[in-house]
Protein backbone atom coordinates (compact mmCIF):
# COMPACT_ATOMS: atom_id res chain seq x y z
CA UNK A 1 0.00 0.00 0.00
CA UNK A 2 2.94 1.98 0.55
CA UNK A 3 5.10 1.64 -2.01
CA UNK A 4 3.47 4.13 -4.58
CA UNK A 5 3.53 6.99 -2.36
CA UNK A 6 6.31 8.33 -0.23
CA UNK A 7 3.60 9.82 1.98
CA UNK A 8 2.30 7.21 3.04
CA UNK A 9 5.42 5.31 3.76
CA UNK A 10 6.62 7.96 5.42
CA UNK A 11 3.95 7.44 7.71
CA UNK A 12 3.81 4.13 8.14
CA UNK A 13 7.43 4.41 10.14
CA UNK A 14 6.84 3.46 13.87
CA UNK A 15 4.57 6.13 15.64
CA UNK A 16 4.74 9.37 12.18
CA UNK A 17 0.98 9.32 11.90
CA UNK A 18 0.66 9.96 15.68
CA UNK A 19 3.52 12.48 16.71
CA UNK A 20 2.52 13.99 12.86
CA UNK A 21 -1.18 14.43 13.51
CA UNK A 22 -0.55 15.84 17.36
CA UNK A 23 1.67 18.14 15.93
CA UNK A 24 -0.74 19.09 12.86
CA UNK A 25 -3.79 19.63 15.60
CA UNK A 26 -1.13 21.81 17.72
CA UNK A 27 0.08 23.93 14.88
CA UNK A 28 -3.69 24.74 13.73
CA UNK A 29 -2.96 28.39 16.17
CA UNK A 30 -0.15 29.47 13.99
CA UNK A 31 -2.85 30.61 11.06
CA UNK A 32 -5.52 31.75 13.34
CA UNK A 33 -3.90 33.47 16.52
CA UNK A 34 -2.47 36.33 14.21
CA UNK A 35 -5.17 37.06 12.90
CA UNK A 36 -7.60 36.09 15.55
CA UNK A 37 -5.74 39.08 17.61
CA UNK A 38 -6.63 41.55 14.70
CA UNK A 39 -9.55 40.63 13.99
CA UNK A 40 -10.68 40.41 17.94
CA UNK A 41 -8.87 43.96 18.63
CA UNK A 42 -10.13 45.59 15.85
CA UNK A 43 -13.57 44.64 15.57
CA UNK A 44 -13.74 46.63 19.77
CA UNK A 45 -11.45 49.51 18.92
CA UNK A 46 -12.13 49.72 14.54
CA UNK A 47 -7.78 50.33 14.72
CA UNK A 48 -6.14 48.55 12.84
CA UNK A 49 -3.13 50.25 13.95
CA UNK A 50 -3.43 48.96 17.65
CA UNK A 51 -4.28 46.08 16.17
CA UNK A 52 -1.48 45.12 14.29
CA UNK A 53 1.08 46.48 17.40
CA UNK A 54 -0.78 43.80 19.71
CA UNK A 55 -0.69 41.03 16.99
CA UNK A 56 3.12 42.19 16.74
CA UNK A 57 4.07 41.89 20.50
CA UNK A 58 3.30 38.54 20.09
CA UNK A 59 4.91 37.75 17.02
CA UNK A 60 7.76 39.15 18.24
CA UNK A 61 7.94 37.65 21.76
CA UNK A 62 7.75 34.27 19.77
CA UNK A 63 10.60 35.13 17.54
CA UNK A 64 13.19 35.88 20.30
CA UNK A 65 12.61 33.28 22.56
CA UNK A 66 11.90 30.42 20.49
CA UNK A 67 15.44 29.15 19.71
CA UNK A 68 15.95 29.60 23.73
CA UNK A 69 13.40 27.32 24.32
CA UNK A 70 14.01 24.77 21.28
CA UNK A 71 17.66 24.29 22.51
CA UNK A 72 16.07 23.28 26.04
CA UNK A 73 13.93 20.74 24.25
CA UNK A 74 17.01 19.25 23.00
CA UNK A 75 19.00 19.66 26.49
CA UNK A 76 16.36 18.24 28.64
CA UNK A 77 13.56 16.33 26.23
CA UNK A 78 10.59 17.90 24.39
CA UNK A 79 8.15 17.18 26.84
CA UNK A 80 10.12 18.91 29.60
CA UNK A 81 9.67 21.97 27.49
CA UNK A 82 6.84 21.65 26.31
CA UNK A 83 3.96 21.13 29.24
CA UNK A 84 5.65 24.13 30.98
CA UNK A 85 5.35 26.08 27.32
CA UNK A 86 1.64 25.24 27.63
CA UNK A 87 0.51 26.63 30.63
CA UNK A 88 2.35 29.94 30.32
CA UNK A 89 0.88 30.21 27.03
CA UNK A 90 -2.74 29.04 28.08
CA UNK A 91 -2.97 31.99 30.89
CA UNK A 92 -1.38 34.86 28.86
CA UNK A 93 -3.96 33.60 26.18
CA UNK A 94 -6.82 34.00 28.75
CA UNK A 95 -5.15 37.29 29.75
CA UNK A 96 -5.37 38.75 26.26
CA UNK A 97 -8.94 37.72 25.05
CA UNK A 98 -9.99 39.05 28.75
CA UNK A 99 -7.99 42.22 28.33
CA UNK A 100 -9.90 42.74 25.00
CA UNK A 101 -13.22 42.31 26.07
CA UNK A 102 -12.85 44.36 29.05
CA UNK A 103 -11.53 47.63 26.95
CA UNK A 104 -8.44 47.57 28.99
CA UNK A 105 -5.31 49.94 27.90
CA UNK A 106 -3.30 49.25 25.01
CA UNK A 107 -0.31 48.35 27.01
CA UNK A 108 -2.11 45.45 29.02
CA UNK A 109 -2.98 43.95 25.94
CA UNK A 110 0.96 44.51 24.50
CA UNK A 111 2.15 42.68 27.43
CA UNK A 112 -0.31 39.51 27.11
CA UNK A 113 0.26 38.95 23.75
CA UNK A 114 4.25 39.14 23.93
CA UNK A 115 3.95 36.70 27.16
CA UNK A 116 2.04 34.37 24.72
CA UNK A 117 3.88 34.70 21.92
CA UNK A 118 6.95 33.47 23.83
CA UNK A 119 5.54 30.89 25.46
CA UNK A 120 4.39 29.26 22.20
CA UNK A 121 5.24 25.37 21.67
CA UNK A 122 7.51 24.68 19.25
CA UNK A 123 5.90 21.94 17.52
CA UNK A 124 6.80 23.10 14.33
CA UNK A 125 10.42 22.49 14.94
CA UNK A 126 9.98 19.86 16.97
CA UNK A 127 8.07 17.97 14.93
CA UNK A 128 10.32 18.15 11.99
CA UNK A 129 13.68 16.95 14.49
CA UNK A 130 11.42 14.26 15.22
CA UNK A 131 11.16 12.94 11.36
CA UNK A 132 14.76 13.72 11.22
CA UNK A 133 15.91 11.13 13.27
CA UNK A 134 13.00 8.30 12.64
CA UNK A 135 14.01 8.87 9.28
CA UNK A 136 17.79 9.87 9.10
CA UNK A 137 19.97 8.82 5.98
CA UNK A 138 16.60 8.04 4.27
CA UNK A 139 15.26 9.37 1.12
CA UNK A 140 11.93 9.40 2.69
CA UNK A 141 12.62 12.70 4.84
CA UNK A 142 12.31 14.72 1.70
CA UNK A 143 8.80 13.43 1.31
CA UNK A 144 8.67 13.56 5.38
CA UNK A 145 9.67 17.57 5.55
CA UNK A 146 7.57 17.97 2.73
CA UNK A 147 4.09 16.47 4.43
CA UNK A 148 4.82 18.94 7.39
CA UNK A 149 5.09 21.78 4.89
CA UNK A 150 1.91 20.75 3.15
CA UNK A 151 0.43 20.44 6.49
CA UNK A 152 1.06 23.86 7.72
CA UNK A 153 -0.51 25.04 4.20
CA UNK A 154 -3.60 23.03 4.85
CA UNK A 155 -3.41 24.92 8.19
CA UNK A 156 -3.45 28.27 6.38
CA UNK A 157 -6.51 26.81 4.09
CA UNK A 158 -8.69 25.69 7.16
CA UNK A 159 -7.26 28.69 9.59
CA UNK A 160 -8.17 32.14 8.72
CA UNK A 161 -11.56 30.65 7.09
CA UNK A 162 -12.78 29.20 10.31
CA UNK A 163 -10.94 32.29 12.28
CA UNK A 164 -12.64 34.55 10.43
CA UNK A 165 -15.91 33.51 10.20
CA UNK A 166 -15.83 32.67 14.15
CA UNK A 167 -15.41 36.03 15.14
CA UNK A 168 -17.63 37.72 13.39
CA UNK A 169 -20.31 35.65 13.01
CA UNK A 170 -20.20 33.78 16.38
CA UNK A 171 -18.29 36.64 18.85
CA UNK A 172 -14.87 38.58 18.41
CA UNK A 173 -12.79 36.45 20.53
CA UNK A 174 -14.39 32.68 19.60
CA UNK A 175 -11.57 32.69 16.75
CA UNK A 176 -8.74 33.10 19.43
CA UNK A 177 -10.44 31.24 22.13
CA UNK A 178 -10.55 28.48 19.50
CA UNK A 179 -6.73 28.82 18.53
CA UNK A 180 -5.76 28.42 22.09
CA UNK A 181 -7.59 25.36 22.99
CA UNK A 182 -6.46 23.44 19.88
CA UNK A 183 -2.78 24.45 20.36
CA UNK A 184 -3.17 23.28 24.24
CA UNK A 185 -5.02 19.81 22.82
CA UNK A 186 -2.35 19.11 20.17
CA UNK A 187 0.27 20.08 22.46
CA UNK A 188 -0.46 17.85 25.40
CA UNK A 189 -1.15 14.62 22.90
CA UNK A 190 2.40 15.31 21.38
CA UNK A 191 4.03 15.46 24.55
CA UNK A 192 2.51 12.09 25.32
CA UNK A 193 4.08 10.51 22.22
CA UNK A 194 7.66 9.37 24.12
CA UNK A 195 8.61 6.88 21.87
CA UNK A 196 9.51 8.78 19.25
CA UNK A 197 11.09 11.52 20.98
CA UNK A 198 14.47 12.79 20.19
CA UNK A 199 17.51 11.42 22.10
CA UNK A 200 18.52 14.25 25.11
CA UNK A 201 21.79 15.91 23.93
CA UNK A 202 23.32 16.76 27.05
CA UNK A 203 26.44 19.75 26.64
CA UNK A 204 29.39 18.22 27.09
CA UNK A 205 33.03 19.54 26.34
CA UNK A 206 34.27 17.99 23.17
CA UNK A 207 37.69 16.68 23.11
CA UNK A 208 38.42 18.62 20.21
CA UNK A 209 39.01 22.31 19.68
CA UNK A 210 37.16 22.56 16.73
CA UNK A 211 34.17 20.84 17.62
CA UNK A 212 33.97 23.36 20.74
CA UNK A 213 34.36 25.82 18.44
CA UNK A 214 31.26 24.85 16.04
CA UNK A 215 29.00 24.12 19.19
CA UNK A 216 29.93 27.96 20.65
CA UNK A 217 28.86 29.28 17.62
CA UNK A 218 25.35 31.11 17.91
CA UNK A 219 23.96 30.20 14.49
CA UNK A 220 23.90 26.24 14.00
CA UNK A 221 23.71 26.11 10.47
CA UNK A 222 25.97 28.11 7.98
CA UNK A 223 23.26 29.24 5.69
CA UNK A 224 21.13 30.90 8.43
CA UNK A 225 23.27 33.86 7.73
CA UNK A 226 20.77 33.99 4.88
CA UNK A 227 18.47 32.40 5.58
CA UNK A 228 17.10 34.62 8.30
CA UNK A 229 16.75 38.33 6.60
CA UNK A 230 15.14 36.16 3.88
CA UNK A 231 12.49 34.77 6.15
CA UNK A 232 12.46 37.98 7.85
CA UNK A 233 10.92 39.76 4.77
CA UNK A 234 9.09 36.79 4.04
CA UNK A 235 7.36 36.92 7.27
CA UNK A 236 6.26 40.49 6.97
CA UNK A 237 5.01 39.86 2.93
CA UNK A 238 2.53 37.40 4.87
CA UNK A 239 1.22 39.75 7.81
CA UNK A 240 1.28 42.60 5.20
CA UNK A 241 -0.84 40.59 2.95
CA UNK A 242 -3.28 39.17 6.44
CA UNK A 243 -4.21 43.17 7.31
CA UNK A 244 -4.71 44.32 3.30
CA UNK A 245 -6.60 41.53 2.72
CA UNK A 246 -8.74 41.90 5.82
CA UNK A 247 -9.51 45.65 5.01
CA UNK A 248 -9.39 45.24 1.07
CA UNK A 249 -12.73 42.46 2.18
CA UNK A 250 -13.83 44.92 4.36
CA UNK A 251 -13.89 48.24 1.81
CA UNK A 252 -15.67 46.30 -0.80
CA UNK A 253 -18.79 45.32 1.75
CA UNK A 254 -17.20 41.33 2.26
CA UNK A 255 -14.99 40.98 5.54
CA UNK A 256 -15.83 37.66 5.98
CA UNK A 257 -14.25 36.73 2.75
CA UNK A 258 -11.43 37.37 3.63
CA UNK A 259 -10.69 34.18 5.23
CA UNK A 260 -11.40 32.43 2.51
CA UNK A 261 -9.12 34.71 0.15
CA UNK A 262 -6.28 34.35 2.59
CA UNK A 263 -7.35 30.18 2.70
CA UNK A 264 -7.55 30.01 -1.05
CA UNK A 265 -3.13 31.40 -1.19
CA UNK A 266 -2.41 28.59 1.48
CA UNK A 267 -5.01 26.24 -0.54
CA UNK A 268 -2.61 26.81 -3.80
CA UNK A 269 0.87 26.48 -1.69
CA UNK A 270 -0.64 22.73 -0.44
CA UNK A 271 -1.21 21.51 -3.87
CA UNK A 272 2.30 22.93 -4.69
CA UNK A 273 3.97 21.44 -2.02
CA UNK A 274 2.13 18.11 -2.44
CA UNK A 275 3.16 18.30 -6.03
CA UNK A 276 6.76 19.02 -5.23
CA UNK A 277 7.38 16.70 -2.32
CA UNK A 278 6.17 13.73 -4.30
CA UNK A 279 9.04 14.49 -7.13
CA UNK A 280 12.92 13.42 -7.06
CA UNK A 281 14.57 16.64 -7.90
CA UNK A 282 18.08 16.88 -9.85
CA UNK A 283 18.78 20.40 -9.53
CA UNK A 284 20.57 21.72 -6.58
CA UNK A 285 18.54 22.64 -3.54
CA UNK A 286 19.30 26.22 -3.51
CA UNK A 287 18.99 26.87 -6.80
CA UNK A 288 15.30 25.65 -6.24
CA UNK A 289 14.49 27.58 -2.91
CA UNK A 290 15.84 30.50 -4.96
CA UNK A 291 13.86 30.27 -7.73
CA UNK A 292 10.56 29.66 -5.56
CA UNK A 293 11.24 32.40 -3.88
CA UNK A 294 11.41 34.97 -6.36
CA UNK A 295 8.76 33.46 -8.11
CA UNK A 296 6.56 33.96 -4.93
CA UNK A 297 7.28 37.47 -5.01
CA UNK A 298 6.58 38.03 -8.07
CA UNK A 299 3.08 36.96 -7.52
CA UNK A 300 2.22 39.19 -4.39
CA UNK A 301 3.28 42.16 -6.73
CA UNK A 302 0.68 42.03 -8.23
CA UNK A 303 -2.02 42.06 -5.12
CA UNK A 304 -2.16 45.67 -5.15
CA UNK A 305 -3.49 46.06 -8.71
CA UNK A 306 -6.73 43.56 -8.54
CA UNK A 307 -9.54 45.45 -9.04
CA UNK A 308 -12.13 43.15 -7.17
CA UNK A 309 -12.51 40.14 -4.39
CA UNK A 310 -12.91 38.03 -7.35
CA UNK A 311 -9.50 38.56 -9.30
CA UNK A 312 -7.73 38.91 -6.28
CA UNK A 313 -8.86 35.20 -5.30
CA UNK A 314 -7.75 33.89 -8.20
CA UNK A 315 -4.09 35.38 -8.45
CA UNK A 316 -3.23 34.60 -4.81
CA UNK A 317 -4.31 31.15 -5.29
CA UNK A 318 -2.44 30.94 -8.18
CA UNK A 319 0.70 32.73 -6.74
CA UNK A 320 0.18 30.61 -3.34
CA UNK A 321 1.98 27.34 -5.81
CA UNK A 322 5.44 28.30 -4.66
CA UNK A 323 4.59 29.06 -1.01
CA UNK A 324 5.10 25.64 -0.04
CA UNK A 325 8.35 24.44 -2.55
CA UNK A 326 9.97 27.66 -1.19
CA UNK A 327 9.37 26.36 2.72
CA UNK A 328 10.56 22.90 1.63
CA UNK A 329 13.78 24.03 0.50
CA UNK A 330 14.49 26.31 3.01
CA UNK A 331 14.12 23.42 5.50
CA UNK A 332 15.74 21.17 3.57
CA UNK A 333 19.17 23.45 3.71
CA UNK A 334 18.60 23.56 7.23
CA UNK A 335 18.59 20.30 8.02
CA UNK A 336 21.52 19.41 5.69
CA UNK A 337 23.66 21.93 7.40
CA UNK A 338 23.05 21.85 10.47
CA UNK A 339 25.35 21.25 13.59
CA UNK A 340 25.27 17.49 14.93
CA UNK A 341 22.48 18.20 18.29
CA UNK A 342 21.26 21.78 17.47
CA UNK A 343 18.98 20.76 14.52
CA UNK A 344 15.85 21.76 16.24
CA UNK A 345 17.79 24.76 17.05
CA UNK A 346 18.35 25.70 13.70
CA UNK A 347 14.60 24.83 12.51
CA UNK A 348 13.57 27.44 15.44
CA UNK A 349 15.89 30.67 14.03
CA UNK A 350 14.30 29.84 11.02
CA UNK A 351 11.08 30.30 12.37
CA UNK A 352 11.65 32.77 14.80
CA UNK A 353 12.95 35.07 11.51
CA UNK A 354 9.68 34.43 10.13
CA UNK A 355 7.65 35.47 13.19
CA UNK A 356 10.55 38.74 13.63
CA UNK A 357 9.21 39.68 10.01
CA UNK A 358 5.45 39.01 11.43
CA UNK A 359 5.67 41.28 14.08
CA UNK A 360 7.64 44.14 11.42
CA UNK A 361 5.19 43.68 9.29
CA UNK A 362 1.77 44.04 11.43
CA UNK A 363 2.97 46.81 13.06
CA UNK A 364 3.65 48.63 9.46
CA UNK A 365 1.01 47.41 7.96
CA UNK A 366 -1.66 48.63 10.82
CA UNK A 367 0.06 52.50 10.25
CA UNK A 368 -0.07 52.11 6.36
CA UNK A 369 -3.43 50.49 6.18
CA UNK A 370 -4.76 53.28 8.00
CA UNK A 371 -3.42 55.95 6.94
CA UNK A 372 -3.76 55.18 2.78
CA UNK A 373 -6.01 51.71 2.74
CA UNK A 374 -5.68 48.21 1.51
CA UNK A 375 -3.62 49.04 -1.79
CA UNK A 376 -0.93 51.04 -0.02
CA UNK A 377 -0.55 47.78 2.46
CA UNK A 378 -0.41 46.00 -0.60
CA UNK A 379 2.70 48.11 -2.21
CA UNK A 380 4.35 47.48 1.19
CA UNK A 381 3.80 43.68 0.54
CA UNK A 382 5.61 43.82 -3.07
CA UNK A 383 8.62 45.93 -1.50
CA UNK A 384 8.61 43.22 1.61
CA UNK A 385 8.83 40.22 -1.50
CA UNK A 386 11.68 42.45 -3.26
CA UNK A 387 13.84 42.80 -0.24
CA UNK A 388 13.46 38.65 -0.06
CA UNK A 389 14.96 37.80 -3.25
CA UNK A 390 17.46 40.67 -2.98
CA UNK A 391 18.68 38.93 0.08
CA UNK A 392 18.24 35.59 -1.59
CA UNK A 393 20.48 36.43 -4.61
CA UNK A 394 22.93 38.37 -2.76
CA UNK A 395 23.77 35.54 -0.32
CA UNK A 396 23.48 32.37 -2.68
CA UNK A 397 27.04 31.30 -1.37
CA UNK A 398 26.37 30.21 2.29
CA UNK A 399 23.47 28.30 0.79
CA UNK A 400 25.55 25.92 -1.33
CA UNK A 401 26.18 22.66 -0.02
CA UNK A 402 29.41 21.71 1.73
CA UNK A 403 32.33 19.95 -0.27
CA UNK A 404 31.93 16.29 -0.09
CA UNK A 405 35.26 16.11 1.89
CA UNK A 406 33.81 18.33 4.58
CA UNK A 407 31.62 17.64 7.40
CA UNK A 408 28.64 20.00 8.35
CA UNK A 409 31.13 21.12 11.79
CA UNK A 410 34.25 21.89 9.10
CA UNK A 411 31.78 23.92 6.56
CA UNK A 412 30.31 25.86 9.12
CA UNK A 413 33.70 26.97 10.93
CA UNK A 414 35.04 27.11 7.08
CA UNK A 415 31.99 29.78 6.67
CA UNK A 416 32.97 31.68 9.68
CA UNK A 417 36.66 31.56 9.92
CA UNK A 418 36.53 33.09 5.85
CA UNK A 419 34.02 36.00 7.21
Amino acid sequence: MTRGSPYLAALASPGALRFSAAAFLGRLQISMYGLGTVLLVSSLTGQYGLAGAVAAAGAAGYALVSPLTARLGERFGQRAALLPLAAVFAAASCALIAGAIARAPGWVLLVASAAAGAATPQLGAMVRARWSVLLAGSPLLHAAFSLESVADEVIFVAGPVAVTLLATEVYPAAGLAVAVATCLAGTLVFAAQRGTEPPVRPAAPGPERRERAVRGRLLPAACLVTLLPVYFFFGAMLAGTDLATVDFAQAHGHKPLAGVILGGYALGSACGGLWYGARAWHAPLYRRFAVTLCAAAAGAATFWAMPGLIPLAAVMLASGLVLSPMLISGFSLVEEQAVPGRLTEAMAWLTSAISVGTAAGSAVAGQVIDAGGARWGYVLVAGCGAGACLACLAGLAPLRPPRPDVTSEGHALSQIDES
